[in-house]
């Protein structure tokens, strides 16, 4: 993500920010692909990378002085966390009830909402970026609808559009380190939206 000028001279956060999401994100939707059940694999990586990793991210994001970037990571570890937390909650012997019919389509349509507003923010930085933010509004609606709807077949193509969304945050992560490594655009961003 786009870095502020801070003085700063500690390491750009944004691949680990974008690594956590990426990977999650494609490990969770190949469960709504239907390649396999959703299990402790993807709960525990939603936990530790989709969520604490995250939001790691964002902290560093606000320190080097970049609100974009401490906003999306530290909202979106956060998103990972609370997923897992509405899914084991009701496991647990609390007594707590898991969510009814209409709120899961209330909980990802906020989400939804949030990251339409983001990817206009994206829309002042680089391509990646924007595919990134706007295949994940798609997602969250198409999440939505598939839920509130009850339709399996809207919540596989949620998955295979999952699996686009994070593997355009993986390689947009990945961009980063290769091309500080080499010292040049190995692998492209794209450009960067001027005022």
């Amino acid at each position: 993500m786009s870095h502020a000028t801070s003085g700063d001279s500690s390491a750009n956060p944004a691949p680990i920010g974008l690594m956590g999401f990426g990977m999650t994100t494609v490990l969770l939707n190949l469960h709504n692909a239907g390649f396999f059940p959703l299990d402790s694999m993807i709960l525990a990586m939603g936990i530790v990378y989709g969520g604490l990793a995250q939001v790691i991210a964002g902290v560093m994001e606000w320190k080097k002085g970049n609100t974009f970037a401490a906003t999306a990571f530290t909202s979106y570890g956060m998103f990972w966390l609370s997923l897992v937390t509405l899914l084991l909650l009701p496991k647990t012997s609390l007594g707590v009830a898991g969510p009814d019919a209409s709120a899961m389509p209330a909980y990802l349509g906020m989400w939804g909402l949030f990251t339409a507003v983001l990817f206009i923010g994206t829309l002042k930085l680089n391509r990646a970026l924007q595919v990134v933010f706007g295949s994940l509004t798609v997602l969250f609606v198409l999440l939505a609808v598939g839920d509130a709807l009850e339709n399996p077949a809207i919540k596989q193509l949620a998955g295979w559009e999952g699996l686009f969304c994070g593997a355009s945050a993986i390689y947009a992560g990945l961009a980063q380190v290769l091309n500080e490594v080499y010292g040049r655009t190995l692998w492209p961003l794209g450009p960067v939206a001027r005022a």
